[in-house]
């Protein structure tokens, strides 16, 4: 913006950032359901602790769960979602704390004996729905939901009516959850954990919502109306603040993709060291029973 100041030509005006309204939103939704999940998990965390020991409930795993909490009320209630009404940027930092680091917070937290009483009930939906539980539709509705949501139409709509704001965020976090749950989860999943099966799922996802932050980095005019109408916040024109949007999305999408990709390799070689275990030990006592049969 500029502040107009009387007897001074225009190229004479001073150029003055608009002010960020930085406060807390403390919409008392998030936080109810915030409170409740944390509130769940610790109960059932505390109650296999006090059985099992560290072993089904660790203090990392509360740790987890909780940090992941924490970055939902962060994305939801700080000012990150009050920026992110100004701010393209702001509002792309808080996509994907909805999209990717509470998912995988949340889903570091569980185990096989934290889940258990809901175990059965996880696998009998999984199995009802079909295809829809397939990894590939995972793969699918992830890259959609990034895409069809960033359509410029469907972008300012959710920027201008709060229900449709709602809704965005929570298939965000529908279609996180469902597709870091085929790579984290700790009960059976339909996609084959071994070889090249979880890279190729990863690879397949990050490449293309990170074109997409890529063309976003790069369109030369700004894509959203509604951004458009909003002051220069922090000095950032609309192009500008589409660019560092775009970059905050392709550069997190990078960032997700290394780590992930290492924790498969690293797990990959921690299972064949295992199974190589396994066997030798299986030799090691076939070779044992011959030595017993022989006379």
């Amino acid at each position: 913006m500029q502040r107009n100041t009387p007897g001074l030509p225009q190229s004479c005006r001073v150029f003055v950032p608009a002010a960020a309204d930085s406060s807390w939103t403390l919409d008392p939704g998030p936080i109810l359901l915030v409170m409740v999940l944390a509130a769940v998990y610790t109960r059932r965390w505390l109650a296999v602790r006090g059985d099992g020991g560290p072993r089904g409930a660790s203090a990392w795993r509360l740790a987890a769960w909780l940090a992941g909490c924490t970055v939902l009320l962060l994305a939801l209630v700080s000012p990150i979602d009050r920026l992110g009404e100004q701010l393209f940027m702001m509002h792309m930092v808080q996509h994907v704390l909805l999209l990717d680091m509470a998912p995988i917070l949340l889903l570091c937290g569980l185990t096989k004996v934290l889940l258990r009483p809901v175990t059965r009930r996880t696998l009998a939906l999984e199995q009802s729905l079909g295809p829809f539980a397939h990894p590939a539709f995972a793969v699918v509705f992830y890259v959609a939901v990034m895409w069809v949501w960033h359509v410029p139409a469907l972008y300012d709509a959710a920027l201008e009516h709060p229900t449709v704001h709602v809704l965005e965020h929570v298939v965000f976090m529908s279609a996180g959850l469902l597709y870091w749950w085929h790579l984290l989860s700790p009960v059976r999943t339909r996609i084959d954990q071994r070889g090249m099966y979880p890279v190729v799922y990863m690879l397949s996802t990050k490449v293309l919502v990170g074109l997409l932050g890529i063309g976003l980095t790069f369109a030369p005019d700004a894509l959203y109306a509604f951004y458009e109408q909003q002051p220069e916040t922090w000095g950032l024109s609309a192009t500008e603040d589409q660019a560092a949007a775009g970059a905050v999305m392709a550069l997190e999408q990078s960032i997700i993709m290394g780590i992930a990709l290492t924790w498969l390799f690293v797990r990959a070689l921690s299972e064949s060291e295992r199974a190589q275990e396994r066997a030798d030990r299986l030799e090691d006592a076939e070779e044992q029973r011959a030595a017993a049969a022989r006379p």
